[in-house]
């Protein structure tokens, strides 16, 4: 068994759920099939398993270097990044005129999944240098397209995103960052910028910046920000590199991701900085934004890699350690000592790891597929309606799936008991490692408005209401299955919950209570993220039964001794067993508790609001 991801789930998500076979029926696709699909899962498993994974530990120990102004990455990181850069991961979702494979974003999240379980903190570099070439792709003029894309695409040159500066966070329209018009049409870049993933490291020959600055005489706030294609080293017309005064004025030293290096930059320290304008002038948060929709998808798979595989470590640990006697027996100082995994409050736990991860799984994924339907789109209804679908499910998927991966990694190390909590184990790294993922790329709070403030806002809410369409279309079939029914009931009842915390919203933003809405915009999402989640694990658990049924038909299983026995012999059947337990699990511990929480924002409880700074504390 992996102990990186599912390897079953992964495929029963892809293929059964999502039927991601289906997308080769459209032209852009067609070149594929099953069969190359489980090609690329399975070389991208061993990248994971014999690279990415053993390198991990010793990056976390030795971490970046920073020396006489260069960083070094951990020297574990080379091998397996050369691996990835020569096996043309980075774009294999990307069209082949730029040098990619065209293949699904559903699988290439799944590719980005095993190997960001593997060692994220090595992924990320890759990782930000797909959402550079991505944006350059868009926005890139002719010639920069010529100069740096192909470079990017594939890793020989890395990118990263640079908007964060000392005393503004995340109040990008406080930035300083100036851009100065020279005569050539460029423009002479000086500033600072803090928190830049993998903003200097030798990995890569040369790192391409996309910075965030304002030319001199624009607006003020968001509105005069443009974006600049800053290289660390300018290619001249002879393609020589000569340096364009970006220095590194130090790495952070963190709680975790320790292989990934976190810089401080300074552009411009001697007045020889040349960035290129990206798209029109003062456009930049709107082209930013590009960016930042894939990197928080990308930070909720790195929420979701984290749990996965912190969930199957536990597990593993769970079947193996022998400790206490069986609950019936505890009185009997002569009963054999058992696994903790037939410990009842250690099942508990793992069915609580499972079913979020399984349910983050299939939401990423979903999101995923929804940009692939939009690629392959033939009609521009069908393109607008899908991308529309994964706009909503952005910060959803950032949100939910760094914080309830968190809470996974935080569970396995108490599943380990006081063995978890020390470095031998891997799950106190993976822990550490995960903490970041709701903080940057907009905190979970941030993620929170922009799902509250303008995802609900398009369109007067029509995304919302033809999600909740698509939903009822999809659950349709399982309201008729019998062995289901009371599941359709409490997530029935959890959906019109937050339907009518959404009216609730709607209503309250136009009146003089509208801080409300923004106040707990936050537990919204919680719960929105919940009721998705158990709208997907049903839709699994429909799917699972039926063929869970079939098996037993096939069986001649018709009683609970043969079912039983079944379930024991059986890999497929124990699997779909599995599935619909996850369901029952998070729909009967997590969704009951949504009117409660519908219950809470509702009220329009205003103290935290009310409360002076002195009443605190």
């Amino acid at each position: 068994m992996s102990l990186l991801v599912d390897e079953r789930d992964v495929k029963f998500v892809l293929y059964e759920q999502l039927r991601i076979e289906d997308l080769c029926k459209f032209p852009l696709f067609s070149d594929f099939s099953r069969e190359t699909f489980d090609m690329v899962l399975g070389e991208a498993g061993k990248l994971a398993e014999k690279a990415f994974y053993p390198s991990n530990k010793l990056g976390d120990a030795q971490g970046c270097r920073f020396e006489n102004g260069k960083v070094k990455v951990p020297d574990s990181f080379h091998e397996p990044y050369r691996l990835y850069r020569e096996g043309g991961w980075l774009a294999m979702a990307d069209a082949p005129e730029v040098g990619g494979q065209g293949l699904p974003v559903a699988l290439s999240e799944a590719c980005v999944e095993m190997l960001g379980a593997a060692n994220w903190a090595l992924h990320m570099y890759p990782g930000l240098t797909h959402g550079t070439a991505r944006l350059l792709e868009k926005y890139g003029t002719p010639e920069m397209k010529k100069i740096y894309m192909e470079n990017l695409f594939s890793g020989d040159w890395s990118g990263t995103m640079c908007l964060t500066e000392p005393g503004a966070g995340s109040d990008v329209g406080n930035l300083r960052t100036r851009a100065e018009r020279k005569p050539d049409g460029n423009f002479k870049i000086s500033g600072q910028k803090m928190f830049i993933s993998s903003g200097m490291h030798d990995l890569t020959e040369n790192i391409i910046h996309m910075v965030l600055a304002r030319i001199d005489g624009a607006p003020k706030g968001t509105k005069g920000i443009s974006i600049f294609l800053v290289p660390r080293l300018r290619p001249d017309e002879n393609g020589e590199l000569s340096d364009n005064d970006v220095a590194c004025g130090g790495i952070e030293h963190k709680m975790g991701i320790h292989g990934s290096a976190t810089c401080t930059l300074n552009f411009g320290e001697n007045g020889a900085c040349t960035g290129f304008l990206m798209g029109e002038e003062n456009k930049g948060m709107q082209i930013m934004f590009n960016m930042m929709n894939e990197a928080r998808l990308f930070t909720g798979i790195q929420g979701l890699a984290h749990g996965s595989s912190a969930y199957l470590h536990a597990l593993q640990y769970a079947k193996e350690r022998i400790q206490g006697a069986p609950i019936e027996k505890m009185k009997d100082a002569d009963a054999p000592r058992v696994p903790i995994i037939q410990h009842p409050d250690v099942r508990r736990m793992l069915m609580s790891m499972k079913s979020s991860t399984e349910g983050l799984r299939s939401m990423m994924y979903l999101t995923a597929y929804c940009l692939d339907r939009a690629r392959a789109a033939e009609t521009e209804e069908d393109k607008q309606l899908f991308e529309g679908y994964a706009d909503l499910l952005v910060p959803v998927c950032k949100s939910m799936g760094s914080d309830l991966g968190f809470r996974v990694c935080e569970t396995a190390i108490q599943v380990y008991g006081g063995y978890g909590y020390i470095q031998e184990y891997p799950v106190e790294q993976m822990m550490r490692d995960c903490k970041i993922a709701s903080l940057y790329e907009g905190t979970n709070g941030i993620q929170a408005l922009d799902l509250v403030g303008r995802k609900l806002a398009i369109k007067q809410g029509r995304l919302f209401k033809d999600g909740l369409k698509a939903v009822d279309k999809i659950l349709s079939k399982a309201r008729e299955n019998y062995h289901l029914h009371d599941l359709v009931e409490i997530y029935d009842e959890a959906q019109e919950n937050l339907v009518q915390v959404t009216k609730f919203f709607g209503l309250k933003a136009i009146t003089e209570d509208f801080m409300v809405p923004v106040l707990y915009a936050k537990p919204y999402l919680d719960l929105f993220g919940e009721v998705v989640m158990g709208f997907l694990l049903l839709w699994q658990a429909h799917l699972a039964d039926s063929r869970l049924q079939e098996i037993y038909l096939e069986s001649g299983a018709k009683d609970e001794d043969s079912r039983n026995k079944v379930l024991h012999e059986n890999r497929n059947a124990a699997f779909y067993f599995g599935k619909v337990a996850s369901a029952r699990f998070f729909i009967s511990q997590v969704l009951t508790q949504a009117a409660g929480k519908a219950r809470g924002i509702m009220s329009g409880d205003k103290s935290p609001l009310e409360i002076p700074e002195e009443g605190f504390a």
